[in-house]
């Protein structure tokens, strides 16, 4: 072992069994330094993913949309259908209604679907908590969990629906009376921007409440995995062509996913300002051992260690602390997230907010990715940090002449 690394592990270990006060202190600081970075970024991360998941699973992949009512979805859907990476297809048309139950009025979103076809390009089935598909028909609905509960409707109750066209008979003097739905089924997504105010019908039942005839606002695709979107929308667009255009869900939601990928890049970058502020304490640490090591390190020089040996043994600590700090901060990382929702359970509990949480995050359960690109940085640049925080040390160290370090008091 080189003398100035058995030096450098002396001074972190000076009794041989235990870290130095500062020493603790600093990779304390590393520590959680770390260990936040890492959640948050994991945490901004898996926000990111599962908005992407949960949009093709609601949505799918590609819309066909003509800005207005499309009569012929059935010749658009056949030409679909046989272009490759295409796994299924589904005519839909949405509003918004106004659903009331008992004197409980609300205006949520409605989507008509074909149930049969809607099966291939939506998981239905899977987001049912009661009910089946197969209970689906031209009088009845399936109601959000959300929306269901504050309209205190299970499956089976009744419920009234007004449309915008009965609205507009209604200004025409015409005696009109809401639709009278049953309630099929609940069904739940895990998002809350759907759960929360979103009703299904067949799309026969939407096109007599809109009076769309036998037109609908659009067909949803579904791609096989690993096939690219954008080559796959201009595939369509080449088929279909005329006002048809194909839109892909990264095009719909672009904003929104600029704006997560921007929050979380300002996170990291903010947030590594704590990893470079436990990284002054190193440096403060290695300086305060500068000096009292004075005479030691002016002893070094005159039994013939060279400059950059000395240089070394403090580089070493600092890389040392970082890197300790490092391996520390993501097994704390690690602990954190596992219990995540724990956590997030608990203050919503103490601080009676589980309502505003699902507003305004979207989702009833934290989710989280690991990112190993975002994660490599964060370690690298840790480490990087910590170590760098060394060189001043290590440069005053080095410049020490041997003969006034030893005159030193």
């Amino acid at each position: 072992m080189p003398w100035y690394l058995y030096l450098a592990l002396k001074h972190l270990f000076p009794t041989g069994r235990r870290l130095a006060f500062f020493t603790a202190a600093s990779i304390l600081g590393v520590t959680l330094g770390v260990a936040v970075v890492i959640v948050v970024i994991c945490v901004m991360v898996g926000f990111g993913d599962e908005i992407r998941r949960k949009v093709v699973e609601t949505n799918g992949h590609i819309r066909i949309e003509t800005g207005g009512i499309m009569y012929d979805q059935e010749a658009v859907m056949a030409k679909v259908r046989g272009l490759p990476g295409v796994a299924a297809v589904a005519p839909y048309a949405h509003g918004m209604v106004m659903l009331q139950a008992g004197n409980r009025p609300a205006f949520p979103i409605i989507r008509g679907i074909d149930a049969i076809r809607e099966g291939g390009v939506v998981p239905l089935q899977r987001f049912l908590l009661s009910g089946r598909v197969d209970d689906l028909d031209d009088d009845s609905v399936f109601v959000s969990s959300e929306l269901a509960a504050a309209l205190q409707v299970h499956r089976g109750d009744r419920v009234d629906v007004y449309s915008p066209l009965l609205l507009e008979r209604l200004k025409k003097d015409e005696v009109v009376l809401p639709r009278e739905l049953r309630v099929a089924g609940i069904f739940a997504t895990g998002w809350n921007q759907v759960d929360a105010n979103t009703v299904l019908c067949t799309l026969r039942l939407m096109q007599e409440l809109y009076g769309l005839g036998t037109g609908a606002h659009g067909v949803s695709v579904r791609l096989e995995p690993g096939t690219d979107m954008d080559e796959a929308a201009e595939a369509i667009n080449q088929a279909v062509g005329g006002s048809h255009h194909a839109v892909t869900w990264l095009q719909s939601y672009r904003d929104f996913l600029f704006v997560i990928q921007f929050e979380k890049n300002i996170l990291m970058f903010v947030l590594l300002f704590i990893v470079l502020v436990a990284s002054f304490a190193i440096m403060s640490s290695l300086l305060t051992a500068v000096v009292r090591k004075t005479r030691e390190i002016g002893l070094l020089g005159a039994l013939g260690g060279k400059p950059r040996q000395v240089a070394a043994c403090f580089c070493l600590q600092g890389l040392f602390i970082g890197l300790t700090g490092t391996v520390l901060g993501i097994l704390l990382a690690l602990l954190g997230l596992s219990f995540r929702n724990e956590i997030v359970h608990a203050f919503q509990r103490l601080t009676q907010s589980e309502a505003a949480m699902r507003s305004a995050y979207m989702f009833a359960e934290m989710p989280v990715t690991y990112p190993p690109t975002d994660l490599a940085i964060i370690i690298t640049s840790s480490i990087v940090i910590a170590t760098l925080a060394g060189l001043l040390p290590a440069w005053r160290a080095a410049r020490l002449k041997p003969v006034e370090a030893l005159r030193s008091e």
